[in-house]
């Protein structure tokens, strides 16, 4: 198995959203490319982070199974700001690639116009009043069809899980809840 997952973060990225993300899909066994806008990434609580790659740096040639983007206020808007990672992202969902988005970070999706106008999402509740032209949710992980989303912090164990159950499958992502004792 070597499905790969690009995680881009930024400066101000919430660090429980991306390191949880991180961990529960390497003990998966999936190849996760951490992709920063820095050689070293201070998140939004002082945490460091240092990326396997540079975001500019991605090969445009390489495909993903899925990217996932951690959230946290200003690293999502960071993230937005990226003309190269919105190419990259939005040559990724024209292939029908999973996508997440958690916390802030369903703006992104937003901003690079990846949602549909009855897309189904959920976020933090902060940034939910900007996200209301969609189908929005409350329940903590959404999927429709290709993108999923979550609520923040609080959610991110159930959000990689179910990012696992989708990429490899339940059993799997069942193994790794019961190896962290969570079931």
């Amino acid at each position: 198995m070597d499905k790969s997952v690009l995680i881009p973060v930024s400066q101000g990225t919430e660090e429980m959203e991306a390191v949880i993300i991180i961990d529960l899909l390497r003990r998966a066994g999936l190849n996760v490319k951490i992709a920063g806008d820095n050689d070293i990434i201070t998140c939004s609580r002082r945490v460091r982070l240092l990326p396997d790659i540079f975001i500019d740096d991605i090969d445009p040639d390489d495909e993903f199974d899925i990217i996932i983007f951690p959230g946290g206020a200003t690293g999502a808007k960071n993230l937005m700001e990226n003309n190269y990672l919105e190419s990259i992202t939005r040559a990724h969902a024209s292939r029908g690639k999973l996508i997440g988005a958690i916390c802030a970070a369903p703006l992104i999706l937003d901003h690079y116009r990846i949602l549909n106008k009855d897309s189904k999402i959920t976020s933090h509740r902060s940034v939910k009043v900007q996200l209301m032209k969609y189908d929005y949710c409350d329940d903590e992980v959404v999927v429709d069809g290709n993108i999923i989303t979550s609520h923040g912090a609080g959610t991110a164990i159930q959000f990689a899980l179910r990012i696992i159950e989708m990429v490899i499958n339940k059993s799997k992502s069942d193994a790794i809840a019961r190896d962290i004792m969570l079931i």
